[in-house]
């Protein structure tokens, strides 16, 4: 039942990059071998590089933003995308290549399974592949304790941007979605919701390339304003 499940419906991987140009194409590739089923879409987010004209000429589709709008802005209008070609399924998949495709049927399986509206892919379950820094993981763990200590659920890496949605939901995100940090902020929103969010173990990659926009130096700002922005979501009626 799950397989066919599986096989008719319509999933789209959405893949935001800024530029990604060492990666993304190969990436989308690699979709393409280890997850055929999938149709995919990259939102270059006004790159100033060539990841535009390389994803032009690897005759992959794009949808270009003509001035930045960071990840969150990305990936609603990937969400937008969906909705409006009637995707059943949508999942994001970065451009600089920590996201290993072979986890997309293991997610779409949990996802069928346990009747969920997300699946999570977290890197910390079984602990394999690449954990991140150690200041990236000390906030990890503190969102993680910030989240189930307002929502009661354990999400063990709420700033996993190897996420999978479905259904309504890809609507709803289509229309709203949290800007500039959004992964710890929108799981507290979807739980509030009473959405259904679990997680299934990935393997993650180190990024083949491009700069990550939380480093070093804006790690306390990101931890500071995501912890904001979830005391507040949580303050909504």
């Amino acid at each position: 039942m799950v397989t066919e499940t599986r096989n008719n419906t319509r999933k789209l991987v959405i893949m935001p990059a800024y530029n990604e140009q060492d990666t993304v194409v190969e990436q989308c590739r690699e979709v393409q071998s280890k997850a055929p089923g999938y149709d995919i879409i990259v939102i270059n987010d006004h790159s100033e590089d060539e990841t535009l004209a390389r994803c032009s000429q690897a005759g992959i589709r794009v949808l270009n933003h003509s001035v930045n709008l960071g990840i969150g802005g990305a990936m609603q209008s990937g969400y937008r995308y969906a909705a409006a070609n009637g995707y059943d399924i949508a999942v994001q998949v970065d451009g600089d290549g920590q996201h290993d495709p072979e986890f997309l049927d293991a997610m779409l399986d949990k996802l069928i399974e346990e009747d969920a509206d997300m699946v999570i892919g977290s890197r910390f379950i079984e602990r394999e592949g690449y954990q991140s820094t150690t200041v990236r993981r000390w906030g990890i763990r503190y969102f993680s304790g910030l989240i189930r200590l307002l929502t009661g659920q354990r999400v063990t890496d709420p700033t996993s941007g190897y996420r999978m949605v479905r259904g309504d939901l890809i609507g709803a995100l289509a229309r709203e979605y949290p800007q500039d940090y959004p992964e710890p902020e929108s799981v507290v929103r979807l739980l509030r919701q009473g959405r259904k969010v679990v997680e299934v173990p990935v393997k993650m990659r180190e990024r083949g390339g491009g700069t990550s926009s939380i480093t070093a130096w804006n790690s306390v700002y990101y931890i500071i304003k995501v912890r904001m922005a979830i005391m507040l979501e949580r303050m909504r009626k």
